[in-house]
C-alpha cells in the first residue's frame, strides 16, 4: 500500500510543519502507511465505530483509520505543533475527525466520545493508538480501572514497547507477570497481535514494539479495582518474598488476610492467579475502617 489517500507522504508532512519527535513527549512517529493500516485493521470493522486515538502526531494512524472507514475519529494531541497537520486531515475527511488539544490523562474521554458527531449511547467505541511511551501504561491502567463496568470502550488496540506488551498478557508463573497482567486479566481478554520493528519509527526507539488488543469481559470477578491495584503493588513490589512478608505494607495482619482469601502464606505473587488477587482485594476490603480507602501506589 503505497498510499491510502491523496494527502502528502508523512515525511513531507513532518518536514513542512517542523515536527521533529520530542523525547520529552515520548514521541516515536510511525511513518509506514502499510503498518498504520495494519494497526487500524487490528481493531476490526470500524464502519460504525467512534474511534479514540491518543497521540496522533503527524497523523499516520489517523489517516489509516479514516481511509479504512472509521465513522468518526476523536484524536487527542498534547503537542500543539501537530495541530496544523491534523487540521489538513480533517479537511480531507470533512465531518469525520475531531481534534482535541490536550493531555489524554486529564481529558474526560467518555464526554468527548458522547459529543462526537453521530454518536449514540451504546455505539461501538474503539481506542486505537500508538501510545506515547511515557504515558502508555498509565492510560491503560486508567481504562482498566474505569467505573462502571462494562466500560465506555468496546476494544483497545494499542502499541507498546514489547516488554510492556508481554506484561499485559502475562499470567502466573511467567517472568513478566505482575500488577499489569493481573489488572488486564481481571477485566479483559488480552493478546499480542504483532510486533513492529524499531526501524519502522522516526526516530527509531531502542526496543521492538508490539500491538496489543484487549476486549472487556462482560462480567469480571467483582472487587474494588483500587484495592486490587493495592494488593498487587504490595505483592509484586517484593515478588521474591512469600506473601506473608510482601503484604505487610498493606497495614493489616497478613495471616488472617491470606486465610480469608484462601491463599498459602508461603506462596509468592508470581504464582497467584487473578482470582487469588481478587480474593485478596475482597478480604482487604473487610479489614478497612468504614469509609476509608487504601491509597494506590
Amino acid at each position: 500500500m503505497a498510499a491510502i489517500d491523496d494527502l502528502p507522504p508523512l515525511r513531507d508532512v513532518i518536514a513542512t510543519h517542523g515536527l521533529a519527535a520530542r523525547k520529552s513527549l515520548g514521541q516515536n512517529f510511525l511513518l509506514d502507511l502499510n503498518l498504520t493500516a495494519r494497526v487500524a485493521r487490528g481493531a476490526g470493522d470500524l464502519s460504525a465505530a467512534t474511534v479514540v486515538e491518543v497521540g496522533p502526531g503527524p497523523g499516520g494512524l489517523t489517516r489509516a483509520l479514516l481511509a479504512l472507514g472509521a465513522r468518526h475519529v476523536v484524536a487527542i494531541e498534547r503537542d500543539e505543533r501537530c495541530l496544523p497537520a491534523l487540521a489538513e486531515i480533517a479537511a480531507r475527511y470533512p465531518g469525520r475527525l475531531t481534534v482535541v488539544s490536550g493531555d489524554a490523562l486529564a481529558c474526560n474521554i467518555p464526554a468527548l466520545v458522547a459529543a462526537a458527531p453521530g454518536y449514540r449511547e451504546g455505539d461501538n467505541v474503539q481506542v486505537v493508538a500508538n501510545l506515547p511511551y511515557n504515558v502508555g501504561t498509565a492510560l491503560l491502567v486508567q481504562w482498566l480501572e474505569t467505573e462502571p463496568w462494562p466500560p465506555w470502550w468496546h476494544g483497545l488496540t494499542l502499541m507498546f514497547q514489547r516488554e510492556v506488551a508481554e506484561r499485559i498478557v502475562a499470567g502466573p508463573d511467567d517472568d513478566a507477570y505482575g500488577r499489569l497482567g493481573v489488572l488486564a486479566g481481571w477485566r479483559t481478554e488480552a493478546s499480542i497481535l504483532f510486533d513492529v520493528a524499531a526501524s519502522a519509527f522516526t526516530p527509531p526507539p531502542k526496543v521492538t514494539s508490539s500491538v496489543v488488543h484487549l476486549e472487556p469481559r462482560a462480567e469480571p470477578l467483582a472487587c474494588d479495582g483500587r484495592l486490587l491495584s493495592r494488593v498487587t503493588a504490595a505483592a509484586f513490589g517484593q515478588r521474591r518474598k512469600m506473601l506473608r512478608a510482601s503484604l505487610r505494607s498493606l497495614g493489616v495482619e497478613t495471616e488472617p488476610l491470606l486465610e480469608e482469601a484462601g491463599l498459602p502464606p508461603t506462596e509468592r505473587a508470581e504464582n497467584i492467579p487473578v482470582a487469588g488477587f481478587v480474593a485478596l482485594a475482597r478480604a482487604l476490603a473487610h479489614r478497612l475502617p468504614a469509609g476509608k480507602a487504601v491509597p494506590v501506589d
